[in-house]
């Protein structure tokens, strides 16, 4: 079978491992990122790296874009798209509004391209294992063809439909539970530490209780050792829970606890923690409170 050519555009904390799980199935990818860094970084893992969309773009099969915003994603395809060949397979990996995931996919179905709405979840250390959960949408022949690379990726693979932002609709569902969990896991800690308790016992003791959830046990820990370097960022939550938010005004749908967590997330940006990790929220607590929730150090 003839080996596909794959372009890479977001070689950063999800994307760079993605791009390298590609090459350790033997992929032939080549990767595109502002930062140097990241670029540099990609070629030294034995991918080809290239300055701009365009150059990423040229005589590929597929085209991955795993960037932050919907912004991003117009900017790279308004580059990307005159080098790209007609009938290649564009996989967007963005979490993005699905009513831009649908209106992307009749623009690439007249520029003669196909098309997959294929959000992921996990965090970087699922990326990095190759562990991700996949939501994809949009053609069956896209699918089909784009499979062996979302195997290479992922563990959990869902085709969900033959509509653009079926994928994108499930990725918002998540990234709602996902910020309120974690607002609500902030809030709780602080809590906790203004009346009284020690946050190790406190965090041990939940994690095995009925009010537990992955992002309490994911990122109390982060809290705890007070080690904020962004796995996923504050201004992450602020746009994807905005996406919510604008979802409900749209479709009348009242969602008073999304609205709630979105405000902490943009307190937390205002106070100037927006590119730290999304744990950052319990900052915005502990100034109120005049506390910190701060582990044991360990040894």
């Amino acid at each position: 079978m003839e080996a596909k050519r794959i372009g890479f555009i977001g070689l950063g904390a999800m994307g760079a491992p993605m791009a390298r799980n590609l090459l350790r199935k033997g992929f032939s990818v080549r990767g595109c990122d502002l930062s140097a860094q990241a670029r540099a970084a990609f070629a030294a893992a034995g991918g080809e790296a290239v300055p701009d969309p365009e150059a990423a773009a040229r005589d590929a099969d597929f085209l991955l874009i795993a960037v932050a915003t919907a912004e991003q994603v117009r900017a790279v395809l308004d580059a990307a798209l005159s080098s790209l060949p007609p009938k290649a397979v564009v996989v967007l990996h963005a979490t993005v509004a699905p009513s831009f995931a649908r209106a992307l996919g009749a623009e690439l179905d007249r520029s003669g391209h196909l098309f997959l709405d294929a959000p992921i979840s996990g965090g970087r250390a699922k990326a990095e294992a190759g562990e991700l959960v996949i939501m994809a949408s949009g053609a069956e022949t896209a699918f089909t063809a784009a499979k062996p690379l979302l195997d290479a990726m992922a563990s959990k693979i869902y085709y969900l439909g033959s509509e653009p932002g079926i994928a994108s609709t499930v990725k918002m569902i998540n990234q709602h539970l996902a910020g309120v969990h974690i607002a609500a896991a902030c809030e709780a800690m602080a809590l906790g530490v203004r009346a009284g308790a020690d946050p190790d016992v406190l965090f041990e003791v939940i994690s095995e209780s009925a009010g537990s959830s992955w992002m309490f046990r994911n990122r109390v820990p982060h809290i705890l050792a007070r080690d904020f370097t962004p796995l996923s960022a504050v201004e992450i939550f602020v746009k994807d829970l905005g996406i919510v938010l604008d979802a409900g005004r749209a479709l009348r749908f009242p969602l008073p606890l999304a609205a709630a967590a979105h405000q902490q997330f943009l307190a937390a940006a205002a106070a100037g923690f927006g590119r730290e990790d999304d744990s950052a929220v319990v900052k915005v607590y502990e100034r109120l409170a005049g506390i910190e929730v701060k582990g044991r150090t360990p040894g």
